[in-house]
């Protein structure tokens, strides 16, 4: 999540969750099953969708927007934006968690299912890992195993409407599974990778994976 995005001079953000990543804060030490609680352990439920980020809200419009996939692919692509919308589009519902402790349930998004990406641009069968960069310099990892999980998009719409920029509009990843972290906003850039290359906020003490229900919310010591 561009949630926590920023790649310039330390700000207060940055430098508050780094020392909760110190700290542990947050923590409870439970484990949940996805397939019987919702609820990921130390979240709190929500009913808007909260902004935090480093006042970093880059506006891309549809005419200057590309998107780059290369790396460890066949089939190499810079999508504009009509050549993304011509792709396969599909509608899905999920619930978020955010790593700073809210969850917001039944969100509905609109886009492209990373399955359907990956099927266009055919990874290698040495591409283990996927490293996503956004138009505002953010950059997170994810295994290609979580990138091509069932209910991943790559999202254009959220509840009926357009995504806003604020949301990480015209273009953001989601994956439901993990912490909202990894969902990177303002997507420009998606390079698979035979080797793994950690992103902003998991060099800074946030865990490499980022799975909620175990609460992998900091890096293991």
């Amino acid at each position: 999540m561009n949630e926590d995005a920023g790649t310039g001079a330390p700000t207060k953000l940055t430098t508050t969750k780094q020392r909760w990543a110190q700290e542990g804060r947050f923590l409870t030490g439970r484990t949940a099953r996805p397939e019987s609680e919702r609820l990921p352990p130390g979240q709190h439920l929500v009913t808007d969708w909260p902004v935090l980020d480093l006042g970093m809200h880059p506006e891309v419009p549809a005419a200057c927007w590309r998107l780059d996939v290369h790396g460890a692919v066949e089939r190499p692509v810079v999508w504009d934006w009509m050549g993304f919308q011509a792709l396969p589009q599909s509608r899905a519902v999920s619930d978020i968690h955010c790593v700073t402790t809210w969850s917001r349930y039944d969100n509905t998004w609109d886009g492209v299912l990373t399955r359907d990406l990956l099927e266009a641009v055919m990874p290698k069968p040495d591409a283990r890992f996927v490293v996503l960069q956004s138009y505002d310099g953010y950059t997170t990892n994810l295994t290609l195993d979580d990138f091509a999980a069932h209910d991943a998009l790559l999202a254009h719409g959220w509840n009926g409407a357009p995504l806003a920029p604020v949301h990480g509009g015209p273009l953001r990843l989601v994956v439901p599974h993990l912490y909202l972290w990894k969902s990177a906003k303002w997507l420009q850039r998606i390079e698979f990778r035979t080797d793994d290359r950690p992103g902003f906020w998991e060099v800074r003490g946030y865990h490499n994976r980022g799975d909620p229900w175990v609460e992998q919310r900091y890096t293991e010591e």
